[in-house]
């Protein structure tokens, strides 16, 4: 031991002896030192780069060292001192700066500056230290509770005493009711409940009314709307397509449905990534993962685009971002989604943990999902559903059994004859064609070719164009525009090879559905299609064919049943696969068939039975047959399922289809440099979230794709993870005040707003986090607070001093901040007040629009919406939501754009919002009806006036109001007042 320990002093020693001498004088930081950093290090260790994560801008960091974990530089030791030892070159494969870089290699006069630096201390101004580690954020930091204040008032009002401005008085009851009632429900009380609440002399009537809005159902429908604004939820695609989401509904249900029924935060959260797996078979577990599936969709890229292909592989890619940035930024308020293509630039968030998260959602696709509500039901069609995949398994095998024998054969006809006797089902058949891979290029050559399986004689043979009702794209589908049909015995068609139809010297006509008939007399075992010029689709070009018959002269289709192979196939079944070109179907090829027909059709059979040598595969067969058309009728019998659209994992359930691979497998991630999917890394990603917050940030790559997501869900409501309980507070604070307690919401990192009162975000979150994460109970905390109460006039006490307003954009909470309504409560308030509102809760959406050209890409027209229509009357979270087109009129008063994650809404006052106001259809239609309710209860112009005022705005009109309007009314009539009154400023304004 001794021996080491002295060859290891004599080698530091020996190294030591190799360095440049440090320089004998004393050195300044930022005259001699700082230069030579800037002139030869920071281009890879400063602000744009960090290799080996270590930066020498920043004092802490430049100290601590890098990924490595050893000290890059020790104070009076110069010689043992990584950084010195690097930039000196002692060791080749650690020289720094690198060998590439020669020019910009230090010298040994600069070295030995760096070393007397050091070795006087490396004495670093404060004034030059740069940045602190960005790890040691505010935001990420553990969550620190106030023992000495506790309560909001109390650390409200500290702050304000330190810039000496006293919190303004309570305001008025008919102004809190008004307040409490659109931010609670996001609808105007009425008339009587205001006068009730200021008659009321109860010392805690103020607290009665607290409770009695936070139990009425419009409060989760108030709340939910704020979440999905967040979550960015549409109920359409987007992209250029911008088709709808029929069931992306139920979601929505299940946010109102939470917050109505105070459900936990820490569930509320965990429901939405992980709701299948930690709480299987209940409606919840599946309806909330629809937050996975909220935003945009690439429908061509997923649905169009195979994921083989580059253009698939980024839809995929952007597909998995937008489920990563959703995450965290609705949940931890981080920008995650700036490290997809390089190191965070200002926050401490690497590549890796940003692919760590994409890992936890490899296996997910956005589909639509069957669910049954009632347990039992859903056990139930769980059983028959196994049953049926059992007996589908089983029947696909003794199909092969008998492919050989004729079985398989008979058992085709029996259906076509089936068919042929009581004429087709309505509806157009799925079994569509074959459908060759996509290409860029129209001059690429595909083939398909038929095994007759023997030499046999043939008459004539029939080709059958596709036909598509998908997109309206009709009749021809990728029927190819030049061609041959070749026959040979020789499989691979190197030999004896007989051209039929030789269309490759000029372009063919589209034949629509009528079926192409070739002359053929020959004897051959192969048929051969070969397309030369394919048929365009959309910015691509395929080769498709709906069936290929090939007939013996006495018209029987000697190619039905028979295997077919091709250069390339997109194998979608049902609707696309090679067994689909010879399985009989095709577009008006099935029909009730004549007796003579029919009989052919069945002597056919009887031969193919004739020639099978297995008849107990038969039997099977055919009991299998029965047994599954026995599931198939009790699956018929129960209770339709609910379909919502989510992002879940396909693990052959048969109640799910996405995009990915069955079985629940993940897909590989790995790392991108700069974003490129064309250029992954060599190493896998192991799943994981954020490593800054010093928790446990790397998950299991080894379990299934379901621990995934459940362990990401555990890790965001791990009550040591300040960024979810701060986030969400901060949220709830802003919308009951305008503004957070942290101005960007969504952004808690280096480049968004420091908290105003740090104190009180971290007093609430330990509050809302200890107390169950209820949001009933943090509502309650803060709207029973004084400093919600206080008057948002702005002659508050203390405000001015000697002239002056201090805080002028209030951010320190000296009086409350008047607030702009949103559209959906200034729209829901205008049915309100015409007594038109229809508050039915949940369900399908109503579509304030009308669709045109809906099969490919919808135009979705409100201006031929009728605002009279009383299924248009719901409140607005039950609109359906548009990515492409937003409603007109809910755009002009600053509705959420649902392409976006809207943290908070844009409040700007535009002349556009007063004609929208004035001159929408709508608000057209309700001044009607407002006037007709106000008609109804009677009384002279004076009282009708003050009747219209107290239900729009809660109070009696002054005597000038009164006046003027009484006489616009003489002279406009009724329904053009009301239309002033609910497009005064007051109307569209809480204080």
């Amino acid at each position: 031991m001794k021996l080491v320990v002295l060859f290891l002093a004599f080698a530091a020693v020996v190294k030591a002896a190799e360095l440049p001498p440090a320089a004998t004088r004393p050195v300044d930081f930022a005259r001699e030192v700082a230069p030579i950093f800037r002139e030869h290090c920071l281009a890879c260790h400063g602000p744009e780069k960090q290799k080996s994560d270590y930066r020498l801008d920043v004092r802490d960091t430049a100290m601590k060292g890098g990924e490595s974990g050893e000290k890059a530089i020790v104070p009076g030791r110069s010689a043992d001192s990584p950084l010195i030892q690097f930039v000196a070159g002692l060791d080749a494969d650690t020289l720094m700066p690198p060998k590439k870089s020669e020019k910009a290699r230090l010298t040994a006069e600069q070295v030995g500056v760096l070393r007397a630096w050091i070795d006087q201390g490396a004495m670093w101004p404060d004034n030059l230290a740069g940045a602190k580690d960005p790890r040691d954020w505010w935001s990420l930091r553990p969550l620190v509770r106030s023992e000495n204040r506790n309560s909001i008032d109390a650390l409200i009002r500290a702050k304000l005493a330190e810039k000496n401005l006293a919190p303004s008085p309570e305001a008025d009851r008919r102004t809190l009711i008004r307040r409490l009632s659109f931010d609670l429900t996001g609808l105007p009380p009425s008339p009587e409940e205001v006068d009730a609440f200021i008659a009321d002399r109860d010392p805690l009537a103020y607290e009665k009314l607290v409770e009695r809005l936070l139990a009425s159902p419009r409060y989760g429908e108030r709340w939910a709307r704020h979440w999905l604004d967040v979550v960015h939820f549409g109920e359409t695609h987007g992209y250029d397509k911008d088709q709808p989401r029929p069931n992306a509904w139920p979601y929505r249900d299940y946010v109102i449905r939470a917050f109505n029924d105070d459900k936990p935060f820490a569930r509320f959260v965990q429901e939405q990534i992980a709701g299948d797996v930690l709480f299987p078979n209940t409606a919840d577990g599946i309806e909330a993962l629809g937050f996975i599936a909220a935003g945009p969709w690439d429908l061509i890229g997923h649905a169009e685009v195979p994921e083989t292909k580059i253009d698939g592989k980024i839809a995929r890619h952007l597909d998995r971002d937008d489920m990563v940035s959703n995450t965290i930024n609705t949940f931890c308020s981080l920008t995650v989604h700036c490290a997809q293509c390089h190191n965070h630039k200002f926050d401490p968030i690497p590549q890796e943990d940003y692919y760590a998260l994409q890992a936890v959602f490899a296996a997910v696709d956005r589909a639509d999902k069957t669910y049954d509500l009632d347990p039992a039901i859903a056990a139930q069609r769980a059983g028959l559903l196994a049953k049926q995949r059992e007996l589908k398994s089983k029947k696909e095998s003794l199909d092969a059994d008998l492919a050989k024998t004729g079985g398989r054969l008979a058992a085709l006809l029996d259906r076509l004859i089936d068919e042929g006797t009581r004429g087709p089902e309505a509806g157009e058949r799925v079994e569509f064609g074959w459908h060759s891979g996509i290409e860029a290029k129209r001059d690429v050559v595909k083939w398909v070719q038929v095994d007759l399986g023997a030499a046999v004689p043939v008459e004539e043979i029939v080709i059958a164009a596709c036909h598509d009702s998908f997109n309206n794209i009709g009749a021809g589908f990728g029927f190819p525009v030049r061609f041959k049909i070749e026959v040979s015995d020789d499989e691979k068609f190197a030999s004896g090879v007989t051209v039929l139809d030789d269309q490759t010297g000029a372009d063919v006509p589209n034949p629509g559905v009528a079926p192409r008939r070739i002359a053929a007399r020959k004897t051959a075992r192969y048929i051969r299609v070969t397309a030369t010029k394919l048929a365009p689709r959309m910015n691509d070009f395929i080769f498709a064919l709906a069936e290929l018959q090939a007939l013996d002269k006495t018209g029987r289709n000697l190619a039905l049943g028979a295997v077919v192979t091709s250069l390339d196939s997109i194998e979608a079944p049902t609707r696309w696969g090679r067994a689909n070109l010879t399985d009989g179907y095709y577009y008006g090829g099935i029909a009730k068939l004549a007796p003579e027909p029919l009989a052919a059709l069945k002597r056919q059979r009887d031969d193919a039975l004739a020639k099978s040598t297995q008849p107990a595969l038969r039997d099977d067969l055919t009991a299998a047959m029965r047994a599954l058309a026995d599931a198939d009728a009790a699956l018929a019998k129960l209770p339709a399922p609910r379909t919502a659209y989510v992002g879940a994992v396909f693990r052959g359930s048969g109640n799910f289809t996405g995009t990915g691979a069955a079985g629940g497998k993940p897909r590989p991630i790995f790392l991108l440099p700069r974003g490129d999917v064309t250029k992954p890394g060599k190493t896998e990603i192991v799943p994981g979230a954020l490593t800054a917050l010093g928790l446990p940030a790397r998950f299991d790559a080894a379990a299934p794709e379901s621990e995934r997501r459940a362990a990401l869900a555990r890790w965001l409501t791990d009550e040591k993870n300040p960024l979810t309980w701060r986030s969400i507070v901060n949220r709830v604070w802003q919308y009951h005040f305008g503004r957070g307690l942290v101005d960007s919401s969504n952004d808690f990192g280096h480049m968004g707003q420091l908290p105003s009162h740090p104190d009180l975000l971290d007093w609430l979150a330990c509050e809302f986090r200890d107390g169950g994460g209820s949001f009933k109970k943090l509502h309650r905390l803060i709207v029973t607070s004084a400093t919600y109460r206080q008057a948002s006039t702005v002659e508050g006490r203390g405000a001015k001093v000697e002239g002056e307003i201090l805080d002028a954009n209030n951010s320190l909470l000296w009086r409350m901040n008047p607030r702009k309504l949103e559209a959906e409560a200034v729209r829901d308030s205008i049915l309100a007040v015409a007594g038109k509102l229809d508050l039915t809760m949940g369900g399908r959406s109503f579509q304030d629009f009308v669709v045109t050209h809906p099969e490919h890409s919808p135009h979705y027209e409100y201006q031929l919406a009728d605002p009279e229509n009383p299924a248009l009357h719901r409140r607005s979270i039950y609109r359906f939501l548009v990515r492409s087109q937003q409603q007109p009129f809910m755009s002009a008063l600053d509705c959420a754009d649902p392409s976006m994650l809207v943290d908070k809404r844009n409040q700007t006052l535009t002349p556009l919002q007063a004609l929208a106001q004035l001159n929408n259809q709508l608000a057209l239609a309700m001044a009607k009806h407002f006037a007709a309710r106000v008609e109804r209860d009677g009384g002279d112009p004076a009282a009708k006036i003050t009747r219209a005022f107290r239900i729009a705005l809660q109070r009696n009109p002054d005597a000038g109001e009164l006046s003027a309007l009484t006489a616009y009314a003489a002279q406009h009539g009724l329904a053009n007042t009301c239309r002033v009154i609910t497009n005064l400023n007051e109307f569209a304004f809480v204080e």
